[in-house]
């Protein structure tokens, strides 16, 4: 099956809707497991890493802080010794993590929530990905009720984790996060409820993989 990538609003569903998706296929879930995996590869805590995920703010602060007294591991991916000033820590996570979703990607049968994955794979064409929204009232009760927040609290964790977001598509990868054509297809899973989400994208899935099998035995006729 194709990679399935799933970018979202905060509150629309995108954990439990991809870890659902995952499930129906039986794919690996690369979601805090990416997060874990490019802590392991940075040797830093991975909550140094999860604390600024998908936000714009640097991590210079605490990477310098966490790398200062331990030097350098045998196995990371940049070239430049600490403490180089051209050295910047934030570039070499975000290379970190591009790394871990192409290398994810390159294995298939897998789910990738959020951390740019539609940029990192734009040029595959066998990745599906996805875009979940919702009216802000609906995603304001979910906020609310999985965090046990007030109505105030849950707006403005959303208006800062969209806005967060859609910086860092900007920033890191120069790309808008509302341009339609990073997407394969956009669900709103207010209206649709996560179920029926999940049987659209598994529909497109399949829809591509079948295209693409189309496509490769048309080019692979001998020409007459």
């Amino acid at each position: 099956m194709p990679v399935i990538t799933i970018a979202r609003q905060y509150g629309g569903g995108g954990s439990t809707v991809a870890a659902m998706v995952a499930e129906r296929l039986g794919a690996d879930l690369v979601d805090k497991l990416l997060v874990a995996e490019v802590a392991r590869r940075a040797q830093l805590p991975p909550e140094s890493v999860e604390a600024e995920d998908e936000h714009a703010s640097s991590l210079i602060g605490r990477l310098v802080a966490s790398f200062a007294p331990m030097g350098f591991a045998a196995g990371m991916v940049w070239d430049v010794p600490y403490p180089d000033p051209s050295y910047d820590p934030r570039l070499a996570v975000l290379e970190l993590t591009r790394k871990v979703v192409t290398d994810v990607a390159r294995g298939g049968n897998a789910v990738i929530v959020g951390r740019g994955g539609a940029a990192i794979l734009r040029e595959r064409r066998d990745a599906v990905h996805v875009f979940l929204y919702a009216a802000e009232p609906v995603r304001l009760a979910t906020v609310m009720a999985r965090e046990a927040v007030s109505e105030s609290v849950a707006r403005r964790r959303m208006h800062e984790m969209d806005a967060n977001r859609a910086a860092y598509l900007r920033q890191v990868y120069g790309l808008d996060r509302r341009d339609p054509l990073l997407y394969t297809l956009q669900c709103n899973t207010g209206l649709l409820g996560y179920a029926r989400t999940v049987e659209i994208i598994l529909a497109a899935a399949v829809g591509l993989a079948e295209a693409r099998a189309a496509s490769y035995a048309l080019s692979s006729e001998p020409s007459r």
